[in-house]
This record gives C-alpha cells, structure tokens and sequence, in this order.
C-alpha cells in the first residue's frame, strides 16, 4: 500500500506541474481566452488516459505500478477529468446508459453547485 502511494504522489505531482505548464504554454499563445489552459489540459488528460487503458486492454499489459503512476497519478494530477471521461467512456460501452445519464448530469449540476456553496459560506 505505501509503495503504490509513492507512486500515485509522484505521478500526481508531474501531471499537476504538467498541468501548469499547459496553462502558462495555451495563456502565453492564447491570451485572450481564459479557459483554453484548462480545456486543453482536460482533453489532453482524456486523451493520454485513453491511450493508456488502450495500451493495457490491447497488449494485456502494463503493470499495476504503472497503471498506478500514469492512470492514476500522472492523469489524476494532471486533470481528474480524464478518469472521469473514461469512467462515462466505459459505462457506454458496457449499455450502461441510465448510470451514465445520472453520473453525468449529477457531477456536473453539483459540482457547480458545490463551488457555488463554497463561494457562498466564505462570503
């Protein structure tokens, strides 16, 4: 367990650095469009996810560390939107299509709720 935590933190810490650097790369090219850091940064870390289950469903390979480190850490860190994507991603491949309705529709209702909630306590 700790060493897989090692792991998961140092892959966590290079894809939230990595994410950084997206924002300070798109805003230095692209300053007049405030969000393109982030969207760029979440279909970037869609994408690298993808390619990584891709890899590991395909070849029957990649170790559990290193799923761990770029699944989970790296892609984690880089943005937790990429493990959310995929989670959707395999709820429609299975039929799934109820659970991925909810599981889309609530994360994003709440989670804008939820900072709205924050934003409102602190006031």
């Amino acid at each position: 367990m700790g060493k897989h935590l090692l792991i998961i933190g140092i892959g966590g810490f290079l894809g939230s650095v990595s994410r950084y650097l997206t924002s300070v790369v798109v805003h230095k090219n692209w300053p007049s469009i405030t969000v393109l850091g982030t969207f760029a940064a979440n279909i970037l870390g869609c994408f690298l996810i993808g390619i990584i289950y891709g890899y590991y469903l395909k070849y029957d390979g990649l170790n559990s560390g290193w799923r761990l480190f770029l699944a989970t850490g790296f892609c984690g860190g880089y943005t937790t939107f990429s493990s959310f994507a995929f989670e959707n991603t395999e709820m429609l491949q299975s039929g799934n299509y109820k659970m991925f309705i909810i599981y889309t529709l609530t994360s994003l209702i709440l989670g804008i709720m939820a900072v709205f909630g924050g934003l409102l306590l602190i006031k």
